[in-house]
């Protein structure tokens, strides 16, 4: 089923018909999701998520078979890829290779938040 969920400008960065949800998994510290494409649009391929990082948030430093298409909104933050960690802010662009060991994190003192594409599995 196609859609559109319009964009609510406003310092929370939300969309229109999208809920947000804490991501509560050990390892995770201050994160909330939001699932922008997926199963509730019947997306076959792959799922579209915004994920937002409170200061002082995290992802798990994690490794897996899947690929992450990124692109940063919101803030500032950094992204570890193996044993690199670079800083990253708006408009960068960020692609993790299936298998490569990753985290993103936000040690500033503003939300970080970016688009994540992973595939559906």
């Amino acid at each position: 089923m196609s859609s559109i969920h319009k964009f609510s400008k406003n310092k929370n960065y939300k969309w229109e018909g999208v809920e947000s949800s804490p991501i509560e998994m050990e390892g995770v510290q201050s994160a909330v999701i939001h699932i922008l494409i997926g199963e509730n649009e019947n997306a076959p391929n792959s799922i579209m998520r915004f994920i937002q990082l409170d200061s002082g948030g995290h992802s798990r430093l994690e490794q897996h078979s899947h690929e992450h298409e990124v692109i940063i909104l919101q803030g500032k933050g950094k992204v570890q890829i193996e044993n690199e960690i670079s800083d990253v802010e708006p408009f960068d662009v960020v692609f993790i290779e299936g298998n490569a060991l990753h985290q993103f994190s936000n040690p500033y003192d503003e939300a970080f938040g970016f688009i994540c594409i992973i595939p559906k599995l």
